[in-house]
Formats: structure tokens, C-alpha cells, sequence
């Protein structure tokens, strides 16, 4: 008896031992997978935001979508997608588009989830404040800084110059990247109007809220406005949604409240004089002007004069603006060798890892170290639309460019990546499907006809895809597009940072990784017609158009 007690306690010992073991060994890993740098790869294929799996995604049948409100400012506007469509819904993200007319400004805000940026259309600057970085751009002339927007405390405070964050220049095909809760602005310095469209990726694991797009403004009283047929709506959609199916509805059950305007103000507008004064050291005059409570302008406001800010490219003037083009783009380019450089490094130290057997197999990479890319110095642009850096060309068909976090790291915290594809005249992209990601395409050119099919062999959408037009490709649906005569262009989005593309037909697809026999039983034809379904086209996703009559 007294070994059999014996044995069992030391049987229960081992037991909490190894439970012990356990439990430490799961704490180590949960921590140790994040490193020290917030925007570096965590264990984001571990743990997933809940949103991800709030509803099962109904996707019978997809829609070529365009914006469902338009919301005026002074100096441009903005139209949303409806965030309540089922697509937009499955994929956990919302979409937007930014017109922003000449010396208008987009006033700073931030918001509770990442975004992607695409410029289609003109030039400007954009700040973007990460919090505990210095101001780098700094000045002590004075002279610089005699315009509009210098405040009324006097010449004292204009004597000192000014010091900021560092201001990026954006143009046509450049992608910004934009982490929840950092603030931005955006300046509009060309002749023409600066036209942005983006996708908040409200599903990432960054948004600790809801669903619910909303954008946090620092200025002004942008929320004030009519929306079109008469019913206000808050502009970062944190009241009650509903889809366009639904409006009409609504409507008749409330119809008083259709003709009411609905104000919500800046961040400020909440808190007391007193406090904002305290906070500020300001006067109380001044405290109140921080809520914007008369301010009418909306959320892109008109700059009076030219805005002033510290620029090494303003600096230098704007008379040869584009041979600086120019040389910026090579700087970028420069900048992107030495990237992929420094990535091939960082590889080969992960292979060494691997041949030690320190490598924790269950991730994509090795755990950050701090050091890959400092906070303060983040890049947070990267241009697409140069055709001399197309990962795919077919001088015959177009060209498609990809983003993802190894060209521009940060986009591992967003969890996004974009491609920017160029198809010529009755050109095709071959049948593709995206195997760990949604698309959200956004037509900026031309048009082409999409078709889609679900897992279960139907035809989700088969229609014209057109400028100004959105369309999501859900996660394995597979997908093929032709370009009609005027040709086509496209920005996509992609909900993962490494999004990978599957083809099923050309020289890199899933037909010329299958034996001949395997295609041949498959399908029930000869070896000569399987031979033929395998090495129809030597191109490898861009294909020309077809010249083989149908039969």
C-alpha cells in the first residue's frame, strides 16, 4: 500500500511539474513573439482579431459597388462605400475616396483602424505624427513663416521659426500607409485636384472597437453636413448603419428625421475651456477656438495663401520640379535596392538559424529584433506606378506591379499589401485566385469584364468592372478579367501583407505543376488535348489577346 501511495504522488508531482513546464513555456512564447517594436511581424498568423469571424460571409452574389454618400467641404469632398454591403462586410474593411481641390487641406485626424492609400491623381504633401518621434524639419528664420495660420500670440513665437515631423511628398501611383491611431494630413500643392482612394481594414487586429469606421478629426467641425435624399449620417459611421436596401425603409419609419443636420465636432469639443486652457497655456479665448464650434468649413479646408512648411523640396524651389521628379524616384528606387538587399540578408541569417536549429518553425519569420526598421524613420510611401519596377510585363498584354511587407515593411503591421496592374487592349489576366487574402479592386481606368465563381462552380459576378468602381474578390474565389478597347487599370487591395496569387492557366500555374496522366483522367481527354490544356501559354499571367478561334 505505502508504494502504491508512493507512486502516486510521485506520478502527481511529475504531472505539476510538467503542467508548470507547460504553462511557462505558452507565456514565453506569447510574449517573446512580439519583440520590442509595435510595428514590427508579430504572431499575427496566431491570433486573429474575433471581427474576423463575427458572421458567416453570404457571397451568392457580388456586385460592382460605387460610393453610397457624398459628403461636401470646402475645399472637396469624400465618398464611402457602404459599409453594411455584404462584401465589404466578409472582407472586414471599408472603402473611401478623397477629392481634394487646390490648396485644400484634409485636416489632421487619425482612425481606429490601418489604412491604405492610393494617390490616382495629383500631387501634395502628407504628415503623419508618430507619437515620441522629434521634429526633425526645423528652421529659426523667420522670414520663412510669414503667412496665413501663425496664431495671434504675437511676434515672439514667429521669431523662433518652426520644427516639425518629417513631410513626404506624394504624386500620382504612390500607396501610403497609415497605422491606426497615428494622425495625418494631407495638402494639396498642385494645379489640379489631388484624387486618394483607400481601404481601412477594420477587421486587423490593431482596431480594439467595432466594425465601425471611425476617424477622429483634431480641427475644425468636420462632421457637419447633408448627406444626398436628405438624411444626415456621421461621417466615421459610428451611429446605426444600414445598406441601401434598407434606407428606403428606414425613411418611411422616421420621416421627420430625414430633414434634420446632425453636428459632431473635433476631439476637443467635448472638453471644458478651462481644461483646454490649463492643458494648452492658453488663454480661454483661444481654448475655445480649439473646438471649431463655428467653424463651417467641414473637413477639407481652403489654405488663403500657400502653405508654408519646412521642405527640402520646397526649399529648393519648383522652377525644374521635374527633373526633382525625377531624381526622387531614383533616390526610391536606391532606396528599395538597398531593401531588398538588406531582406536577402535577413534570410540567409533566418537559413543559418534554421541549420542551428534556433529557428521557431511555427512563424513565417524570425521574431523582430528592434532593429529592422527604427519607429521614427518609418517608411510610409512607396510609388507603384512606375513601369521600370513591374514584377510582371508582357509587352503585349500589360503589366502588374505588387506591395507587399518585404518592399515596405510597415505594411506587416496593417496586414495589407496592393497591387497596380496595367492591361492593354482586349488583354486578360489569367484565372488567378487569392489564396490567404480578399482583393478590393478599384477600376481607376478604362474597364474590363470580371468574372468570379464560387467554391461551389457558380458564377458570382459576371459584368463590367468601371472607373470609379469597386469590386471584392473574396478569399479563393477565382477570378478573370479582360480589358475592353479603351484597355484597363487597377489599384488592388490585398488583406494580408504577403498576399500570394495562385494562376491556374500559363507558365507559372497549377496545370504545369500536374503530370500529363493526372490531367488527362481528370477531365476525361486524350493525352494529346491534355498536353494542350498544359502548354496552351508560355506567358505567365498577362496574356495577349487570344488569336484561337472558338469552336
Amino acid at each position: 500500500m505505502a508504494a502504491s501511495s508512493s507512486s502516486l504522488l510521485l506520478s502527481l508531482g511529475l504531472l505539476a511539474v510538467l503542467s508548470g513546464l507547460h504553462s511557462c513555456s505558452a507565456h514565453f512564447g506569447e510574449f517573446s513573439g512580439q519583440g520590442i517594436w509595435p510595428f514590427g511581424r508579430q504572431q499575427q498568423q496566431q491570433q486573429r482579431h474575433p471581427l474576423r469571424y463575427r458572421s458567416e460571409c453570404r457571397l451568392d452574389r457580388l456586385n460592382n459597388l460605387e460610393p453610397s454618400r457624398r459628403i461636401e467641404a470646402e475645399a472637396g469632398f469624400t465618398e464611402l462605400w457602404d459599409e453594411e454591403e455584404e462584401e465589404f462586410k466578409c472582407a472586414g474593411a471599408i472603402a473611401a475616396r478623397h477629392v481634394i481641390r487646390r490648396n485644400g487641406l484634409f485636416l489632421p485626424s487619425f482612425t481606429n483602424a490601418p489604412e491604405l492609400v492610393y494617390v490616382v491623381q495629383g500631387s501634395g504633401f502628407h504628415g503623419a505624427v508618430i507619437p515620441g518621434c522629434p521634429e526633425t524639419y526645423q528652421s529659426d528664420e523667420s522670414s520663412q513663416f510669414q503667412g496665413r495660420g501663425q496664431g495671434r500670440r504675437g511676434e515672439e513665437s514667429e521669431q523662433r521659426g518652426d520644427r516639425h515631423q518629417k513631410v513626404r511628398f506624394i504624386s500620382e501611383g504612390d500607396v501610403l500607409a497609415l497605422p491606426a491611431g497615428v494622425t495625418n494630413w494631407i495638402y494639396n500643392r498642385g494645379q489640379s485636384d489631388l484624387v486618394l482612394v483607400s481601404v481601412l481594414y477594420t477587421a486587423n487586429e490593431e482596431n480594439q472597437l467595432d466594425e465601425n469606421y471611425r476617424q477622429f478629426f483634431l480641427a475644425g467641425n468636420p462632421q457637419q453636413y447633408q448627406q444626398q435624399g436628405g438624411r444626415s449620417r456621421r461621417y466615421e459611421g459610428q451611429g446605426q448603419s444600414q445598406s441601401r436596401r434598407g434606407q428606403q425603409q428606414q425613411g418611411r419609419r422616421r420621416p421627420q428625421q430625414q430633414q434634420q443636420q446632425e453636428s459632431f465636432g473635433n476631439i476637443f469639443s467635448g472638453f471644458d475651456d478651462d481644461i483646454l486652457s490649463d492643458s494648452f497655456n492658453v488663454q480661454n479665448e483661444l481654448a475655445r477656438r480649439l473646438k471649431g464650434e463655428d467653424d463651417q468649413r467641414g473637413h477639407i479646408v481652403e489654405v488663403r495663401d500657400e502653405l508654408r512648411i519646412l521642405s527640402p523640396r520646397y526649399e529648393r524651389g519648383e522652377q525644374d520640379e521635374r527633373s526633382e521628379h525625377e531624381r526622387e524616384r531614383e533616390r526610391e528606387q536606391g532606396e528599395r535596392e538597398r531593401e531588398r538587399e538588406r531582406e536577402r540578408e535577413r534570410e540567409q541569417r533566418r537559413r543559418r538559424q534554421r541549420g542551428r536549429g534556433s529557428y521557431d518553425n511555427t512563424t513565417d519569420a524570425a521574431s523582430p529584433n528592434g532593429l529592422e526598421e527604427t519607429l521614427c524613420t518609418l517608411r510610409l510611401r512607396e510609388n507603384i506606378d512606375n513601369p521600370e519596377l513591374a514584377d510582371i510585363y508582357n509587352p503585349r498584354g500589360g503589366r502588374i506591379t505588387t506591395l507587399n511587407s518585404f518592399s515596405l515593411p510597415v505594411l506587416s503591421n496593417l496586414q495589407l499589401s496592393a497591387e497596380r496592374g496595367v492591361l492593354y487592349k482586349n488583354a486578360i489576366v489569367a484565372p488567378h485566385y487569392y489564396m490567404n487574402s480578399h482583393a478590393l479592386i478599384y477600376a481607376i481606368r478604362g474597364s474590363a469584364r470580371y468574372q468570379v465563381v464560387d467554391d461551389n462552380g457558380q458564377t458570382a459576378f459576371d459584368g463590367e468592372l468601371r472607373e470609379g468602381q469597386f469590386l471584392v474578390i473574396p478569399q479563393n474565389f477565382v477570378a478573370v478579367k479582360r480589358a475592353s478597347e479603351q484597355g484597363f487599370e487597377w489599384v488592388g487591395f490585398r488583406t494580408n501583407d504577403v498576399a500570394m496569387v495562385n494562376p491556374l492557366a500559363g507558365r507559372l500555374s497549377a496545370f504545369r505543376a500536374l503530370p500529363v496522366e493526372v490531367i488527362q483522367n481528370a477531365f476525361d481527354i486524350s493525352r494529346e488535348e491534355s498536353r494542350r490544356l498544359k502548354y496552351g501559354r508560355e506567358e505567365l499571367a498577362v496574356f495577349s489577346p487570344g488569336s484561337r478561334g472558338r469552336q
